[in-house]
């Protein structure tokens, strides 16, 4: 196999991983032979040849095949690559490793992009945060701190900037990575004693964004080492973007002085999904899985199901969706709530809520610092009904208690006054942002 061979299956990948991708990841590898059945390749460092093998080694492979050799393996050497002999004689300077490492962010995908974020009230001042910072415009709040739960949209948006630059504004230096590659990048560069060459490459970048930066904490030198990032890049007035699993000053042993600088920004929160949110999500994800399956028919009332049923992890909705594509495209049937209830057990036992009525009503008393009792009973001074509505609505969304049940439980009251209650903060909710705020703490207290 020569060099020229190496060439064309490395174009091939790149029509099967994406010119971004291929950019990053497999244009920077350097061939340089085959030994029985290993392909040896040069990387310009031993984070993007662990990536490479990670990511792409059956692809790779795959190709290798394909072109009639049987190669079964990837070998990697790590350092910048061999520069040809010039013509005049002259000697050229070999690029440091760093350097040719480049500016290689961790590879997008291309699902992630604004256009495939469905907006609800839980996300909407994150998705207006990112838009705005995607834009590429001056600098109006730095950092951009994104914080929630697990599978809640923060890395969505964080590559949905990502590729919104990368296309309206393609002359920035974009770096999008995660703590732990912050990290690896950093040690990598004190074992090989280069450290100055990774603080040049990380301070020169227009744009820096970091997922997960709770992962950093406790590690005193990468903590040092972003600490000093950070400042030098918001001292030339260089956009960075984070997000972690919980706001700065919960992230435990992150240094005092960093979770200070990380609030002198924008910092948002992105709230556990409602009800109309995941449905809009489901709707979403059908019909772009009609695309992929065909046309499948769905009952009327399986995505309002899936949409109340699994309420914790957007992830977990999406995929139990999309299992329900795949089963109905093999056995040929439509999607049933029967069809539901069989394949998706799993999940609808592991989404069962816990909560009780009990919790939530002495929650709720405990928060608005009313007694339980006055909840229960008749009275209906303001200040007792909106609590009573607000338990009243968590035990809707958080329990599997139908409404005569839930009423049962409320003093004895009617399922018509439960469901009166429940219409009532959905609707005083979509302007009053008070109770908005009041509620969604509440949902986390019982959820966590």
């Amino acid at each position: 196999m020569a060099a020229e061979h190496w060439a064309g299956i490395s174009d091939e990948l790149r029509r099967e991983v994406g010119e971004s991708n291929h950019k990053s990841w497999i244009a920077p590898l350097e061939y340089l032979g085959v030994n029985e059945d290993a392909l040896r390749l040069r990387a310009p460092s031993r984070f993007v040849g662990d990536w490479v093998k990670r990511n792409y080694h059956d692809q790779i492979i795959a190709q290798l095949q394909r072109s009639g050799l049987q190669v079964q393996r990837l070998d990697f050497e790590f350092g910048p690559a061999r520069a040809a002999t010039p013509t005049n004689g002259s000697e050229r300077t070999r690029p440091r490793a760093m350097p040719d490492e480049g500016l290689q962010s961790a590879p997008l995908d291309a699902k992630l992009c604004f256009e495939n974020f469905v907006v609800g009230k839980p996300n909407e001042l994150a998705h207006a945060a990112a838009r705005r910072v995607a834009e590429g415009g001056e600098v109006t709040f730095n950092p951009l701190f994104l914080y929630g739960g697990v599978g809640l949209g923060k890395t969505h948006l964080m590559q949905a900037i990502a590729w919104e630059l990368q296309e309206k504004r393609p002359e920035l230096q974009v770096l999008y990575l995660s703590a732990e590659q912050f990290m690896y990048r950093f040690v990598q560069a004190l074992r090989d004693r280069q450290i100055m060459d990774f603080k040049n490459l990380f301070r020169s970048v227009d744009v820096l964004m970091v997922d997960d930066v709770q992962f950093i904490a406790g590690k005193d030198s990468t903590q040092e080492e972003f600490f000093h990032t950070f400042n030098a890049l918001v001292d030339q007035n260089k956009q960075i973007v984070i997000s972690a699993d919980r706001a700065p000053g919960e992230i435990k042993d992150l240094e005092a002085r960093i979770s200070s600088r990380l609030q002198c920004g924008l910092v948002v929160d992105l709230h556990p999904t409602n009800y109309e949110l995941r449905l809009g999500i489901l709707q979403r994800k059908a019909a772009l899985f009609s695309q992929s399956y065909g046309s499948i028919t769905i009952d009327d009332g399986v995505l309002e199901f899936l949409a109340h049923r699994i309420s914790s992890n957007v992830r977990v909705l999406e995929g139990a969706l999309q299992r329900l594509f795949a089963f109905s495209s093999l056995i040929g049937q439509e999607i049933t709530l029967d069809m539901v209830q069989d394949c998706l057990s799993d999940i609808l036992r592991t989404s069962e809520r816990r909560v009780t009525v009990e919790e939530i009503q002495r929650k709720v008393s405990e928060y608005y610092n009313i007694r339980l009792s006055d909840m229960l009973g008749p009275k209906r001074t303001r200040t007792i009904a909106r609590p009573r509505q607000v338990a009243m609505y968590l035990s809707k969304e958080l329990t599997s208690r139908s409404l005569p049940e839930i009423g049962r439980r409320f003093g004895g009251r009617d399922h018509t006054t439960i469901l009166h209650g429940v219409r009532k903060v959905e609707e005083i909710c979509g302007t009053d942002t008070q109770l908005h705020e009041d509620i969604e703490l509440l949902r986390r207290l019982l959820e966590n």
